[in-house]
């Protein structure tokens, strides 16, 4: 399905800190839609990313107001900053990765990131997804939409990605690579592009292609 999408408009809900097929469909794109008219869906990447671990994949949620129902408009989605959940996160990134060949490389952007308060999801969402860019070195065309359009099959230049990457979702993992807890887990495949970032550096774009 992604070979269709070479130059191509990957359309797509806004996510925290992407996993990696979305990168790999992304660069064979010629710009990407965040779509930021939809209603929220509960367990979905639009607030969570799974790292790696020593035991296994780690969560990271990022925790919402009450808008987080399903008729709360994307866009208009608040994070719950009552609890300290950057720091909690980044402890538990710094923790994960302290050893990967790449992590300190990324470390003071990256923290500088995590000291940030965002007060809308969407927004918290971009600002990462520039992060990974920059630290991948591609600068991808990004465009939001302004209305809800449930059918783009009229369109062959869009590529509709909606709601296909998603916890649980059978996907042909990317290539492997080394990972910090490998000998101990296994490959993990598809986790968020941070571990890709951490383990690969700049070199992860290239497994990416």
């Amino acid at each position: 399905m992604a070979e269709q999408g070479i130059n191509g408009i990957m359309l797509i809900e806004n996510q925290y800190f992407p996993q990696i097929n979305f990168y790999k469909t992304l660069i064979k794109s010629k710009k990407v839609r965040f779509e930021r008219m939809e209603h929220y869906q509960k367990v979905s990447f639009r607030n969570r990313c799974y790292i790696a671990g020593p035991n296994g994949m780690i969560l990271l949620s990022v925790p919402l107001m009450k808008g987080k129902n399903q008729r709360t408009i994307m866009k208009d989605v608040r994070i719950s900053n009552d609890e300290p959940w950057q720091s909690l996160h980044w402890k538990t990134l710094t923790s994960a990765y302290r050893r990967s060949p790449y992590f300190e490389y990324f470390e003071p952007e990256l923290e500088t990131l995590y000291e940030k308060k965002f007060e809308f999801l969407f927004d918290w969402n971009l600002a990462c997804f520039d992060f990974a860019n920059g630290a991948l070195g591609i600068s991808p065309v990004i465009e939001t939409t302004d209305i809800y359009n449930k059918d783009y099959s009229a369109d062959p230049t869009v590529l509709d990605w909606r709601d296909k990457m998603h916890p649980g979702a059978t996907e042909a993992p990317a290539a492997e690579y080394t990972q910090v807890f490998g000998e101990r887990t296994g490959f993990l495949p598809n986790l968020s592009i941070l571990d890709l970032l951490f383990c690969e550096g700049k070199r992860g774009l290239e497994l990416l292609k």
